[in-house]
Parts: C-alpha cells; sequence; structure tokens
C-alpha cells in the first residue's frame, strides 16, 4: 500500500488529505482558559496538515496547570473551540483536541478559584512552574485523589469528549504521555499506590483504559486517539526494566478498543533518551491500528518511515511554528523559517500568528 507523505489518506473512517499531523503543543495564549480569535488565526494558518491535534486542553477546572492554557468544560470555552474548528475545517483539515489533565504538574496560582493540584500520590514534582503572577514557583503540592476524585476525573474526560464534539471537532486524542495525569499514574516509580490503581501494570493502567472505554462509548472509538511517550523523562517521570513489555500490552489492550490511532511520541530531539527502536516495532506489531510517530522529523525521514511500514502518519511540531505553510514548503523543497523560542508561551500575536507564508 503506497503511503507516500502528501497523498490522501483514509484511517479509521477519517478521510485525510494528506499523512502529515501537526502535533499538539502548548503556546498558552487562551486568555482566561478561553481559545479566543487570536487562536482560531493561529490554527485556521496551519490548515495544510491532513490532520491537526491541538494543544493539550484541560476537561476540568483541576488540570489547568499552566498558565493561559485552555479548557473545554464550560460553554464559553466551546464557544471559544467552535471558531477554531470552523477555521480549520475550512481549510481542509481534520481536528481532534488533545484532552489533558496536568495532574501533579501546576501550581494554584495558575488555577481557577476552588480547583486544586491533584496526583496519583502526594508526592510533588521537582523543578519549578512559571505562574503570571508570582514568576517562577515551585511545583504546587499536590493531594493524592481518592477514589471518588477518580471517578470523578473520568467523568470529566468523558464529557470533555462530548463537550468536544458538540464544538465541532472530529475526535479527541487522550494525553497519556509527557508526565501529566495519565502517564503519572502508568509510571510504577512515581505511582506508588496500594489500592486498585497502583502496583501491577493492570492497575496502574487502568485510568487510561477505563477512560478510553467510556469515552469510547460516549463519542465513538473511531473518534478518540491516544498519545504515548515511552522512555520519555519529561516532568520528572523516571525510567524502569519494563517499559518495553508494560506499552507493548498497553497497545495491544487500546487496539482491542479499536481507537482510532496511537500517537508515539520520542523527545530524542530535544535531549531526552531516544525510543529504542524495539520499543516502536514491539508497539506496531501488538497495535493493528493507525500508527503516529512524532520526533525530529523532516521530509525525508518521514517518507522513510512510511515507506518502511513503521507508521501510517507522521507528526511534526515545532516546525508548525514558524512556517505556517509547512506542507506546502516540504513539498516543495523550500526553505524553513526558524521558530523563536523566546515566543513559544507568551501572551498575544508575537510569534504566533506573524510568521509569514511563502508569498
Amino acid at each position: 500500500m503506497s503511503r507516500d507523505l502528501f497523498r490522501p489518506a483514509l484511517s479509521h473512517n477519517l478521510e485525510l488529505k494528506n499523512r502529515i499531523v501537526m502535533a499538539p503543543m502548548t503556546r498558552n495564549r487562551a486568555l482566561g482558559n478561553i481559545p479566543q480569535d487570536l487562536v482560531a488565526t493561529y490554527y485556521g494558518q496551519r490548515s495544510g496538515a491532513g490532520l491537526i491535534v491541538t494543544e493539550g486542553t484541560s476537561p476540568s477546572p483541576n488540570g489547568l496547570g499552566y498558565p493561559r492554557i485552555p479548557g473545554i468544560f464550560s460553554a464559553e470555552q466551546m464557544a471559544g473551540w467552535r471558531q477554531v474548528t470552523n477555521a480549520t475545517q475550512a481549510g481542509g483539515s481534520k481536528i481532534f483536541i488533545q484532552l489533558m489533565h496536568t495532574g501533579r504538574i501546576g501550581h494554584s496560582a495558575n488555577l481557577p478559584p476552588g480547583a486544586e493540584v491533584l496526583g496519583a500520590t502526594s508526592e510533588a514534582a521537582p523543578g519549578e512552574i512559571w505562574t503570571d503572577a508570582s514568576g517562577m514557583q515551585p511545583h504546587g503540592t499536590p493531594r493524592a485523589m481518592t477514589e471518588a476524585d477518580l471517578q470523578q476525573v473520568i467523568a470529566d474526560f468523558v464529557q470533555g469528549a462530548i463537550n468536544a464534539r458538540n464544538a465541532g471537532f472530529d475526535g479527541v486524542e487522550l494525553h497519556s504521555a509527557n508526565g501529566y495525569l495519565l502517564e503519572q499514574f502508568l509510571n510504577p516509580v512515581l505511582n506508588q499506590r496500594t489500592d486498585a490503581w497502583g502496583g501491577t501494570k493492570e492497575n496502574r493502567a487502568r485510568l487510561l483504559l477505563e477512560i478510553t472505554r467510556q469515552t469510547a462509548s460516549a463519542i465513538g472509538a473511531d473518534r478518540v486517539g491516544i498519545r504515548l511517550s515511552p522512555h520519555g523523562v519529561f516532568n520528572s517521570m523516571a525510567p524502569y526494566p519494563e517499559v518495553e513489555t508494560e506499552y507493548a500490552w498497553l497497545a495491544a489492550q487500546l487496539a482491542e478498543l479499536k481507537v482510532a490511532y496511537l500517537h508515539l511520541v520520542d523527545h530524542s530531539p530535544m535531549g531526552a533518551p531516544p525510543v529504542p527502536e524495539a520499543t516502536k516495532a514491539a508497539i506496531r506489531k501488538a497495535f493493528v491500528g493507525t500508527l503516529i510517530l512524532c520526533g525530529g522529523y523532516d521530509r525525508a525521514r518521514a517518507q522513510a518511515a512510511l515507506d518502511a511500514g513503521q507508521a501510517d502518519l507522521i507528526a511534526f511540531g515545532r516546525p508548525f511554528i514558524a512556517n505556517p505553510d509547512l506542507v506546502e514548503r516540504l513539498q516543495n523543497g523550500s526553505p524553513l523559517a526558524d521558530p523563536d523560542p523566546a515566543t513559544f508561551y507568551t501572551p498575544g500575536a508575537a510569534g504566533y500568528t506573524d510568521y509569514p507564508a511563502l508569498g
């Protein structure tokens, strides 16, 4: 089967105009945690991608650990996201919202009134986090989630997915990577719980799998994707010997649920340990559905991975920041502009919607 990077693809009943995915990237432009006109312009500019996955978006006030990240739990947020889905779909892209609960990665200064930092345990994350109110601050100490908290967060994810569909999204991506809440439960070094949500791999994966099952039941399994980062160390995720076998097992469980795709991210281009090829191959073998690979790809590497059958779609992240017309540039062999890291997370249009397209 031909997997040309620039040709249309059919993925779990999702017809894409090409095999290029715009990866989710936190950009901190949602003032008041509501995506506004500027956010719609940003995504609309990048609608050359076959599939866009939005920045991490919390289904709960408790998951808004960073400043100016969006939610999907209020009517105002849904209305804001409707502008985004209209803009991207008008450009021919499909768009999934990434549902992300930050868990212990957060600070009370970044949360709305009444919200709190929650985690698999009460262990605070090392290091600091930016707050608009007080600059860099140590991560907040989380409250270990109770059974009631866990049932609530499951319901929050499901309702977030329903809200996303009502806002026009083609589907949702459950963020179980990068050291956020769902990976905090998966990681046995962090998750030292002795109840039904910790200990064995089955218990540690229970939160992700239960959210996946209930979300699939609510909006359809073919509307649900999952992001994973095996061997990732972002947000203090510690390595452990069983990572390859456990992620292959997890991929098989998700395959049984017939989810739309797995999105596998390798952070080695940003200095993290690489995901071994054996791990990628084990996940590819275990998961029979659509696989997206992400991590430092250029056109040549992307096409080579498709030709080798290692993936079905390829995600590009930071190249999309400074190149709103990235697909056209890749296809034409045009030079790529470099993004300005100083404006990755700042409010306003600078470094966000002011990068020019070719011509």
